[in-house]
């Protein structure tokens, strides 16, 4: 307890002589600090605030019009038609000046008035170009006239050095579709999937639903529209992730793992340190929105409105539904470490700790020797259950006390940092490391990962890393962007000559920017202060609560003891190859898993793959509905000896351009399942029920795909380094019987896939599903050669 008595600034005892007083004037400066350090971040987010609401105007640009004004006023010019004229006259706290001084007022009041309303005029042109979309529909090749011009429109409009939230207030809002259009595109969705009799069922409901129910659901929706900020995100936010309440982890939560065909030190201290220490500069970047906003093809915008809540944030478990709570700044991180848990200071003096100085603490926690208290080894097996029996628990036995301040400390974390007892790794002729790496990272021991927080950084023993997030705060491309940037921020020095990047609030020096390791493994520099000791925290948990920590344990046990995953490295070909077929390398490989499901499973299935809307603000994600009539077509061609392999390639690519279509129409709110989702809450609301939503909502996603996006950064050439390229990560099965393939294109020759499934469907395989991808992958490569 020597950190907690040396925190106490001021403290006094009576004495027979009087009143002693002591002060600990060490404490006093470090309070001093830390008061200091807020209201410069306070100052700091103002004035962020301020240049996000003139953007894409610009303080300077104030400055160049206030000279015009004043220039022309002075060489006998009224540019303001005789509104300074009439300023000075009859406003009354200017006629108090002298006439010299109401002349400069008038001319600052006038151009300050210019000034906004240019701002508002860039702001709202700005907006109406986003509304257009045309430029995603135009078939490949070079660019029209007209999507040139827009494009030169929105680079002249859109200003120069944005912030990360500066272009927040001129993104679009998400349009309502027609009931008409969403259901014309359901049905040819589900065409493929059904025989006669079934379509011509759902047919026969979704007519009766688009002549009766739907128009009234929708025009709800469109209120909603013009009230709301999104129509869709705080309805998908709250029933589909913060109301469920079976547990989170496999289920919903998702993984991230290493960089693995790199491995820059064995020394678990020395990776962690330099691994906190990038994430702590992102963190910064964040704070300071120095962080660049994600530009498709350099130009137009997307929603940055996720980031917000990516540190200091905690799904809290409650009855009925979950809630988010999120902290503004954290000047700590929470582990955990063989059973114990520490809260881990990583400011001090006002300075974030170098990374060698960040390892010499997570030694020592490395080193404590001190036994877990009865019931903590397993504590976070809470997190992993079912929410419920987790929500009054919490009410029960964390409310006050010891329980209390050791949970705070948790959950008001930057993040949650498992240093794990065990080693994973990469081996290319052993494919069941990579496998084993994956569940680690997806589930652990079902007791040292703390699910709820926004993500938990996990460092083995031999120096891998890897992460778990939980996925109501934001979608995986955020926590993404952070893996990127901490992962290449780890492994690469920068000199003393890199741009550094000094903020208002924060103290930084070359230093900061200096990561990587020594030959002997440790981390870089030398120590300029001794770090704060970790505080181990306390827990008193009574019989019960140990009861209810196990019985969630054992429900987590069964959970992941029923994953089967299995990653595969797919490095015969990649990007390359498939950009010389004149194919989207995403519609390519969905339908190579369109080909080697059916392989598999002799049939077709609905498929879900995930899309962003992020064009619109607070944009989340839509689906793109995978398995069409020309996958189909295509698919079926595939293993019909009748046909050549130029009709194949016709059929792929007729298919290809359908399914980039369909990613185009959810990419830009002309989707179908967020609207069908959207009418279904509403009719909830309303008392009514329709068979026709009832009957889509209930239909099972057999196949489940994502692509993990990479190179939002800048920071580094996969071109040149393409060993540096994360092995990206996934989730778990969506459905029962049904698969979950996370897939990222790394690089030019390296497609990694995370396929899951559960052990207990005796009619799923992730080993034989991924020998399935790699023959259709190699039959579609042998397709389009032979058909040259």
């Amino acid at each position: 307890m020597a950190e907690a008595h040396s925190a106490v600034a001021f403290s006094f005892s009576v004495t027979p002589e009087g009143i002693d007083v002591n002060l600990n004037h060490e404490a006093l400066k470090a309070v001093w600090k830390s008061g200091v350090r807020s209201w410069k971040k306070r100052i700091g987010r103002a004035k962020n605030q301020f240049k996000n609401g003139v953007y894409p105007a610009t303080p300077m640009s104030w400055l160049f019009i206030a000279s015009i004004v004043l220039g022309t006023q002075l060489a006998g010019y009224d540019i303001s038609f005789g509104l300074i004229g009439w300023s000075q006259a009859h406003i009354p706290w200017v006629r108090d000046f002298s006439s010299v001084v109401r002349l400069y007022l008038s001319c600052m009041l006038f151009s300050t008035l210019l000034w906004v309303a240019k701002a508002n005029v860039m702001k709202y042109t700005l907006k109406m170009l986003l509304h257009y979309h045309g430029w995603m529909y135009e078939p490949r090749g070079p660019m029209t006239l007209r999507t040139k011009i827009w494009m030169g429109l929105v680079k002249l409009f859109g200003g120069k050095k944005p912030l990360l939230m500066s272009y927040q207030s001129a993104l679009p809002k998400i349009s309502v579709p027609q009931v008409s259009d969403t259901i014309d595109r359901y049905l040819k969705s589900i065409r493929p999937l059904m025989d006669d009799e079934k379509y011509n069922r759902m047919e026969g409901l979704a007519k009766e639903f688009l002549s009766g129910l739907g128009p009234k659901l929708n025009r709800y929706l469109k209120l909603k529209s013009w009230w709301s900020t999104n129509y869709v995100s705080d309805w998908w936010e709250e029933y589909v992730y913060l109301s469920g309440r079976s547990p989170i982890m496999v289920n919903s939560n998702f993984y991230g793992i290493d960089a693995v065909l790199v491995h820059p030190t064995k020394i678990q201290a020395a990776r962690a340190a330099n691994v906190i220490h990038a994430m702590l500069l992102y963190r910064r970047e964040l704070d300071t929105e120095q962080l660049n906003p994600i530009l498709l093809n350099k130009t137009i915008p997307l929603c940055s409105s996720q980031y917000e809540r990516q540190f200091q944030t905690t799904r809290i478990p409650g009855i009925e539904k979950d809630k988010l709570m999120y902290m503004k700044d954290s000047q700590h991180i929470a582990v955990y470490c063989r059973g114990r848990y520490f809260k881990m200071y990583v400011y001090q003096r006002g300075r974030l700790l170098k990374p060698c100085e960040l390892e010499v603490s997570i030694q020592k926690i490395i080193d404590d020797t001190s036994e877990s208290a009865p019931g903590e080894e397993h504590l976070a097996a809470l997190t992993a259950g079912d929410r419920v029996p987790w929500a009054k628990a919490r009410q029960e036995y964390f409310s006050k006390g010891k329980n209390k301040a050791s949970l705070d400390a948790i959950e008001k974390a930057a993040f949650f940092l498992s240093l794990d007892d065990e080693a994973q790794d990469f081996d290319a002729c052993d494919s069941t490391k990579m496998d084993r790496f994956g569940r680690s990272m997806l589930h652990g021991k079902g007791y040292d990962r703390w699910f709820d927080k926004s993500f938990t950084l996990v460092v083995l023993n031999n120096g891998r890393i890897g992460f778990n997030a939980e996925h109501s705060w934001a979608d995986a491309p955020i926590m993404a962007h952070l893996w990127e940037y901490a992962t290449i921020e780890d492994k690469f020095k920068f000199g003393a000559d890199a741009p550094v990047m000094g903020h208002l609030w924060e103290v930084s020096t070359a230093d900061d920017r200096t990561l990587g390791y020594k030959e002997d493994g440790h981390t870089k520099g030398e120590p300029e202060m001794t770090p704060p000791n970790p505080i181990r925290l306390e827990w008193e948990l009574p019989k019960p609560c140990i009861a209810v920590i196990e019985n969630s344990l054992e429900v987590a046990r069964q959970l992941l003891n029923d994953v089967d995953l299995h990653i595969i490295m797919h490095n015969s070909y990649g990007k390359g190859f498939m950009k010389t077929c004149k194919v989207s390398p995403d519609a390519y490989l969905q339908l190579a898993l369109q080909l080697a499901y059916y392989r598999n499973a002799k049939k077709f299935c609905l498929t879900y793959e995930s899309s962003m809307t992020r064009l619109f603000k607070e944009g989340r994600t839509e689906t793109v509905r995978s398995c069409t009539n020309e996958s189909c077509a295509f698919v079926r061609s595939m293993d019909d000896s009748g046909k050549t392999d130029a009709e194949r390639v016709k059929l792929m690519k007729a298919a290809a351009e359908v399914h980039q279509k369909g990613y185009r129409d959810a990419m830009t709110g002309k989707g179908i399942d967020r609207h069908l989702f959207c009418m279904y809450v509403v009719s909830k609301y309303l008392g009514t029920d329709s068979p026709f939503l009832s009957e889509v909502l209930s239909e099972p996603w057999r196949l489940s795909t994502s692509q993990t996006p990479h190179q939002q950064t800048n920071k580094l050439d996969l071109v040149k380094h393409p060993e540096h390229i994360s092995a990206g990560g996934g989730f778990g099965p969506v459905a029962d019987d049904g698969y979950g393939v996370s897939y990222i294109v790394a690089g030019e020759d390296v497609i990694f896939f995370h396929v899951s499934c559960k052990v207990s469907c005796l009619t799923t395989d992730s080993k034989k599903f991924g020998n399935s991808i790699n023959q259709a992958m190699q039959d579609i490569k042998n397709m389009f050669t032979n058909s040259r």
